[in-house]
C-alpha cells in the first residue's frame, strides 16, 4: 500500500530523530500529518516544516492521551491511513546493574507505547477495512547483542507484536510492518539511561559515529513500506546481522562471543583500575 498525497498519518515521537525525518518526508508526499510527542508546545523542528501538519501532545504511556488523540482523528479526519508508532528511548548495560525502575521505564515507552497505539486504532482500521500500522523496533529486536538486555527484550517484543498483529488484521485489509534499523545518527543517545557508564559510552559512539542519517533511514523505510515489506531492514548492517543469524549461525555466534568477551575484558580491566585506585587512596 503506497503512502501518497492526501493520506492521513499519525506519527508518535515526531519531534526529533527518525520521527521528524518521517514527518518531513510524509509532508513532502502531500500527506496530512498529525505529529505527536511528549512536549506541550510545538517543537522547533516541526514548526519550520511546510505542509498540512498538526501537532498534539501525546505521551505514549498515557491511555487518556491515546483516547483524546483517537477522538481528534475521528472528529477531524473521520479515519486514518497510517499509524506510525515510533516513540522510543534507549538503555543498555550489564544486566546486574539494571533495576526494576529501568525495566519499567523502557517497557512502558518502547513496548507498551506501541501496544497502546495499535490497540487504540485497530478498531477504526478494521471498520475502514484499509490502512496500515508501522511500528519502530530495532535490529536489536532481531539480533540480540550482549549488554543490551532491556533494549533487546522490548524491541523483540515490538517485532513479535507486529507479526502477530499483521496476521490478525490481514483479513480486514489492514497492513502491519515493523522497522528494524541498526545504529544511525540521531538524538536517541540523549535518552540513554544506564548504570553502566562503559555501555552508555559505547552506544553513544555507535550512534553518533554512524555514517547513516535519520533522513536516509526514513527514505528507505518509506520505499520498503510502499513495496509491501512487513519487516523493514533499512540499512546494510541490519540486513547482514539478521542474515548471519538466520543463514550462518556459526558466524553469528562468533560475532556475539567476540563482542561479549571484549565487554567482559573491559569490565575486568575497569574493575582492576578501580581497585588499584582505592588502594592508592587508602
Amino acid at each position: 500500500m503506497t503512502v501518497s498525497t492526501g493520506d492521513r498519518v499519525l506519527v508518535t515521537g515526531a519531534a526529533s530523530g527518525l520521527g521528524l525525518s518521517l514527518v518531513t518526508q510524509l509532508l513532502e508526499r502531500g500527506c496530512r500529518v498529525l505529529a505527536t510527542d511528549v512536549h506541550l508546545d510545538l517543537p522547533s523542528g516541526l514548526a519550520a516544516l511546510p505542509g498540512r501538519l498538526t501537532y498534539r501532545q501525546l505521551d505514549v504511556r498515557s491511555d487518556d492521551d491515546w483516547t483524546s488523540t483517537l477522538a481528534w482523528v475521528r472528529q477531524t479526519w473521520g479515519g486514518i491511513d497510517l499509524v506510525v508508532n515510533n516513540a522510543g528511548v534507549a538503555s543498555g548495560g550489564r544486566v546486574d546493574l539494571t533495576t526494576s525502575e529501568s525495566w519499567d521505564w523502557i517497557t512502558q515507552i518502547n513496548l507498551l507505547g506501541v501496544a497502546r497505539g495499535c490497540r487504540t486504532f485497530a478498531a477504526m482500521l478494521k471498520e475502514q477495512r484499509s490502512g496500515q500500522i508501522l511500528n519502530t523496533a530495532s535490529a536489536a529486536g532481531l539480533v540480540h547483542p550482549p549488554r543490551m538486555t532491556e533494549y533487546a527484550a522490548v524491541k523483540a517484543g515490538v517485532v513479535a507484536l507486529s507479526e502477530s498483529l499483521r496476521w490478525e488484521l490481514e483479513p480486514y485489509g489492514v497492513g502491519v510492518a515493523v522497522i528494524c534499523p541498526s545504529f544511525f545518527r540521531t538524538n536517541l543517545a540523549d535518552s540513554i539511561r544506564s548504570a553502566d557508564p562503559s555501555a552508555s559510552e559505547s552506544a553513544r559512539k555507535l550512534i553518533e559515529g554512524s555514517g547513516r542519517s535519520a533522513d536516509t533511514i526514513a527514505a528507505d523505510v518509506l520505499r520498503q513500506l510502499d513495496a509491501g515489506k512487513s519487516v523493514i531492514l533499512p540499512d546494510r548492517d541490519a540486513r547482514v546481522a539478521y542474515a548471519a543469524k538466520r543463514f550462518a549461525p556459526w558466524l553469528y555466534r562468533a560475532m556475539m562471543l567476540r563482542t561479549a568477551r571484549q565487554a567482559a575484558a573491559d569490565e575486568e580491566a575497569a574493575g582492576g583500575a578501580r581497585r588499584a585506585g582505592a588502594r592508592v587512596s587508602s
